[in-house]
């Protein structure tokens, strides 16, 4: 039997470059970290081509690269943009051909939130909630996925129908750029973002607190740092009503199961209820009615409760008239929200080893 291709993958951040190299969706070798040199392209280039290259040393055979980053960019060319966060990409990169020139594989580059959202469809949440489903007998099948990436900023990747939504311009799913719950004039990402909690516990404090981070402010509403708990408290409150607010839209559109991922995933215990909140806030209409904000309900897959409930449903027969038999229906329509439980880094690579699997199979 021939063997599965060989990936090599990397998740570029800001600070560093990870790269890995999978062969059926596990790793071959340790990962390998090089800093990303985000001010300097000719350097942040060399990292790039440095880091592939001592991985393909480690391993037989290279049959692909993929990855995901950060955009705006032109992905199936493979040409990356000016990038607000990566300043050595000042002017549009030929990334993908400079890779390809070098190694003489195929390479193929995506957003990295798309790669998250493929990862957890293919690997991660969705198969283990998929085989929960069948566990239980139910004949359900979940096939859409929403991911969500929380930290630096907001990002979001859409799989329908086990298809990456990429759109026309490489720009589907930017979720950042969705309007703004408390300010109509920004846009998500500033309330959806580590500098949100920063700025909104700064906004709370009668002092100058200093300088903080997600992380500090996260143990000062926890009591397990000096500051002001009920300022840090509020912070992680409005990020979770934001994010919310953004999650609403999205899945009312897409009507698949969400997967939240991502640095600030682990405040969950302080931004989750007032997000669960702000999903169930029902709406009011012109007459004064009161509506469902959703046509279904959402549940949170992280309470060992609700997601019993979830994979149980309501199930119930349907006589079939003029015949004796009956139709099996559901009487709770439901989706749900998760958090994952690979991270976004091993969701990414996985994502990234699907992609290229596909990419592969077309050139066939």
């Amino acid at each position: 039997m021939k063997p599965a291709p060989t990936i090599l993958t990397l998740d570029a951040g800001g600070t560093n470059l990870v790269f890995s190299a999978l062969q059926d969706g596990q790793d071959l070798t340790d990962s390998l970290t090089l800093p990303a040199m985000a001010g300097d392209l000719p350097a942040c280039l060399g990292n790039i081509r440095q880091g592939f290259s001592l991985l393909k040393s480690r391993v037989d055979k290279v049959d692909a690269i993929s990855f995901g980053f950060p955009g705006p960019a032109d992905y199936p060319q493979g040409i990356i943009g000016k990038l607000p966060n990566f300043p050595a990409f000042d002017r549009p990169v030929p990334l993908r051909a400079i890779l390809q020139d070098h190694f003489h594989v195929p390479v193929f580059i995506n957003n990295d939130a798309n790669l998250f959202a493929a990862g957890e469809a293919s690997s991660g949440f969705l198969p283990s909630l998929n085989g929960r489903l069948r566990e239980k007998g139910s004949k359900r099948e979940y096939r859409n996925l929403i991911g969500i990436t929380l930290g630096t900023g907001f990002g979001c990747g859409i799989i329908i129908d086990g298809q990456m939504m990429i759109g026309d311009n490489s720009s589907g799913a930017e979720i950042h750029n969705t309007i703004n719950k408390f300010h109509p004039r920004w846009n998500a990402e500033e309330s959806v973002s580590a500098r949100a909690i920063i700025r909104e516990y700064r906004s709370r404090c009668d002092a100058d607190p200093g300088t903080q981070t997600p992380e500090s402010i996260y143990r000062i509403a926890r009591g397990e740092a000096a500051g002001n708990s009920e300022a840090a408290v509020q912070a992680f409150e409005r990020f979770g009503e934001a994010l919310g607010a953004s999650i609403v839209n999205v899945v009312t559109l897409v009507d698949g199961i969400t997967v939240v991922g991502g640095g600030l995933t682990g405040a969950w215990d302080l931004f989750a209820p007032a997000m669960f909140r702000e999903i169930e806030q029902p709406y009011e209409d012109a007459s004064g009615q009161i509506r469902d904000r959703l046509s279904f309900r959402l549940f949170n897959l992280e309470d060992p409760q609700e997601m019993d409930h979830f994979v149980s449903g309501d199930p119930v027969p349907v006589p079939v008239p003029g015949s004796d038999r009956s139709l099996l229906y559901d009487r709770i329509p439901r989706l749900g929200i998760a958090r994952s439980k690979l991270g976004v880094s091993r969701s990414t690579a996985l994502g990234a080893y699907a992609f290229a699997l596909r990419q592969l199979n077309r050139l066939t």
